[in-house]
């Protein structure tokens, strides 16, 4: 950084240990108006009075944390959540969404006779008996389209 074009010129040469007992009325930007307000509000007359100000120090952290921040509280507990419900699955293949529940399924449902879930099932099952001479889905006693 170019310290001359943060100070005043007649403070332009100065070094760093000189400036920091400058008034403040030696930084670009606060004039005799600033600085006494500063000196009224604050108690500094210096730039070494005004860095040392705890709330100058906090705001300066605020303001770099802001620049490195990644995630808002809200997507961070998002974030949470996911990789909660990730270490509950096994086999972690199927996407889990953040904002529905998770709902295990503890007794597999009946399985359906395929044969019969299909939606051409019965016109399959009439061009095969008639290819075959006989019927070649269900069993003898359960004919296609009988309840």
């Amino acid at each position: 950084m170019n310290i001359n074009t943060i100070v005043n010129e007649q403070f332009h040469g100065k070094s760093f240990k000189e400036l920091v007992n400058c008034p403040l009325t030696a930084l670009c930007g606060i004039g005799p108006n600033q600085a006494k307000a500063l000196e009224d509000a604050f108690g500094v007359t210096t730039i070494g009075q005004l860095a040392s100000l705890k709330v100058v120090a906090h705001a300066v952290a605020i303001e770099m944390m802001a620049g490195v921040e990644t995630q808002s509280q809200g997507d961070a507990a998002k974030e949470t959540l996911l990789d909660d419900a990730v270490e509950m699955t096994f086999p972690a293949s199927d996407p889990i969404s953040v904002d529905a529940g998770i709902t295990r399924i503890e007794v597999a449902p009946d399985k359906v006779d395929a044969s019969r879930d299909h939606q051409g099932a019965v016109a399959m099952a009439a061009h095969n008996e008639q290819a075959v001479g006989e019927s070649c889905i269900g069993t003898k006693d359960k004919e296609p389209g009988s309840a």
